[in-house]
């Protein structure tokens, strides 16, 4: 974790890995990515409007993330930044989505730091299969329209030499106590009624991202920098697994039996009609009803064998939980 460089005849001085600043904090990404830091050995600072949950090792800094100065402040003795920031779902458009990466570019200057960014699979059409970097990105949705945009902005900031960019792509994210995403949202969310939720066909297959090996990628990738180009695209495979391989690896982990329902995507659309937030989910579908693979061999040789966490044990790790959440909260 932290090494030991010997001096002055039997004297050490402990050194670190490097520094690192985790711009949102507080997110799910920001949260596990600083975790990940912290057990390497890097000095981690973390940035956001409050330290809701202080992580241990990880220097917070208050601070408002439409503020450039702030932002600027916080990163600026950072030779990595981990950008976590994110807005609600339904607050993407409009030109909000990237004028919060033109804040961040902005406050990262012409410093030659390194930006982290988690990148997601809405870049591709429903009709490529094997997803890997070399895919053309031709997006399916006005969102994915939106982040091939933003990494578009990145890029451009990597080729004038402003900043070494690397896009670290994944699925969707599961890992304990998350709260307000597909998982606890979609699959668990008719738990209380012993029930789990198949989002599609049972033999589609969908990339699945645990957060705590997702965090431990970014640090990996980090760790690499020097050997890298100063714009990178990874895709983390994660798990791969078919909706019915999910349901039944839950159903496994449950203290209770599950019956498996069909996921309620008309209800859902109906809800839309009145609720931003649910149109915006229901518009991304066409995720759940098409297998799409991510797929990157350079990446995972970068991360060795046996990186991930099996799937049967991650699942475990957040279903567990998850029911007893609900028997405390009872």
């Amino acid at each position: 974790m932290i090494d030991v460089v010997g001096v002055n005849q039997g004297d050490f001085i402990m050194t670190s890995k490097g520094k690192v600043t985790v711009l949102g904090i507080n997110g799910h990404i920001g949260q596990h990515a600083a975790r990940a830091f912290v057990a390497a050995g890097w000095e981690v600072s973390g940035f956001g409007r409050s330290n809701k949950q202080p992580i241990e090792g990880v220097r917070f800094i208050k601070g408002d993330a439409e503020n450039v100065a702030e932002m600027a402040a916080a990163v600026a003795d950072a030779e990595v930044v981990v950008n976590a920031l994110n807005l609600p779902y339904d607050k993407w458009d409009n030109g909000r989505k990237e004028a919060q990466m033109a804040r961040v570019i902005e406050a990262m200057g012409r410093s030659g730091k390194t930006m982290v960014f988690p990148g997601n699979i809405y870049n591709y059409a429903a009709s490529q299969r094997h997803v890997t970097p070399q895919t053309p990105q031709n997006p399916q949705t006005p969102r994915g329209a939106i982040r091939v945009r933003v990494e578009a902005m990145l890029r451009q900031a990597a080729e004038r030499g402003d900043m070494q960019v690397l896009i670290v792509r994944a699925g969707d994210f599961f890992a304990p106590h998350n709260g307000f995403d597909y998982f606890d949202q979609a699959i668990l969310r008719e738990a209380g009624k012993n029930r789990v939720a198949i989002p599609g066909a049972p033999q589609t297959g969908h990339s699945w991202a645990y957060l705590p090996d997702l965090g431990r990628a970014f640090e990996k990738v980090a760790s690499e920098r020097a050997g890298l180009s100063n714009f990178e695209n990874f895709h983390f495979a994660g798990h791969f697994v078919t909706h019915g391989q999910l349901v039944a690896a839950v159903q496994a982990a449950a203290p209770v039996p599950l019956k498996v329902v069909p996921f309620p995507w008309t209800m859902l659309k109906l809800v839309g009609i009145a609720m931003p937030l649910m149109r915006e989910v229901v518009k991304m579908r066409y995720l759940w009803d098409n297998t799409m693979e991510l797929e990157d061999p350079r990446l995972d040789a970068i991360l060795g064998p046996d990186f991930a966490t099996p799937f049967e044990e991650a699942i475990g790790a957040v279903v567990a939980p998850f029911f007893a959440d609900r028997r405390q909260a009872a």
